[in-house]
């Protein structure tokens, strides 16, 4: 620290050039100031009383602690009633049992099918797909599941599985007015995939009944979940197919004809030649038992 007092003139004349030549523009104290504290004082004296800085109010006391509260009991959301489907499966296969066998006509099953709630596959359908066709025909279509189409309009084999369905059944002499058509679970599954073991066996009470209050004389089986589940067996359907079975219904047993899906054929035309043979099979069938170009019995 230089003491000011101990220097002549000429020394401080020579201090501060040297501060000069140095930069030193300003003096500084040992204490440090706020400099913009003082240029608002100043600000302040000079501005008008309604311009004027309020003063700061006195920083509030501390909030004492909260007291401690004893904890409400956890509110309980009111259980909704569960849907059938939420049952296990054997008490869902029971109720689908007793619920088919109660129906004595078609439409008392339509009725009891559309009341089941069993099967989970209810509830991502947008409706159910029952039937189509001729309730008396002697021959009976029985395929997989609905599709997109069909579980849009209500009726099955209607989209383009459903068209070149058609055209077989037109290629050997048959069309919707002598067949009935039927599937072995009648709600769509999602996304079209294949129908579970679990699903097909809660369907299955309905359709051996619907096939049982048909009475055909022929069932066509469309595709290896339908010639599976009701016939029973686990081959493929590429083995299965071309060959009469035996299908044992409550009703009797009705010759059964696996024959590859048509959602299939549209996949793998070139299997068209296989479904042909197996329509000249059953035509060979109808016109044995009924004559020649017939569809059924006078």
């Amino acid at each position: 620290m230089i003491d000011a007092d101990a220097m002549d003139r000429e020394a401080l004349a020579a201090l501060l050039r040297w501060y000069a030549a140095m930069g030193v523009d300003c003096a500084l104290g040992e204490a440090p100031v706020d400099r913009f504290v003082q240029a608002r004082e100043k600000s302040e004296e000079s501005a008008p009383e309604f311009a004027r800085a309020a003063p700061e109010p006195p920083a509030p006391a501390p909030a004492p602690p909260p007291r401690p509260q004893t904890p409400a009991p956890p509110k309980t959301r009111p259980v909704a009633p569960q849907p059938a489907a939420a049952l296990s499966h054997d008490a869902a296969a029971a109720s689908a049992r007793e619920q088919a066998a109660s129906a004595r006509t078609l439409d008392e099953l339509r009725e009891r099918l559309a009341a089941f709630d069993g099967c989970a596959l209810k509830f991502s359908a947008t409706q159910l797909v029952f039937a189509d066709g001729a309730p008396d025909a002697k021959i009976m279509i029985v395929g997989e599941g609905p599709g997109a189409d069909e579980d849009r309009i209500g009726r099955p084999f209607v989209g383009r599985a459903g068209q070149l369905l058609d055209k077989m059944l037109a290629a050997i002499g048959l069309d919707r007015t002598k067949v009935y058509i039927a599937n072995v679970v009648p709600w769509r599954p999602p996304g079209n995939r294949t129908p579970t073991p679990q699903e097909l066996a809660l369907c299955l009470p309905f359709v051996r009944r619907q096939i049982e209050l048909v009475a055909p004389d022929f069932l066509v089986l469309l595709g290896a979940s339908a010639a599976q589940t009701l016939l029973n067996e686990k081959e493929g359907i590429t083995r299965l197919r071309g060959h009469w079975h035996d299908y044992h219904g409550d009703g009797g047993t009705i010759r059964a004809l696996p024959m590859l899906h048509p959602a299939y054929l549209l996949r793998a035309p070139l299997k068209k030649a296989q479904a042909w043979r197996d329509l000249r099979v059953l035509r060979h069938a109808l016109d044995q038992k009924y004559g020649r170009g017939a569809a059924g019995p006078a």
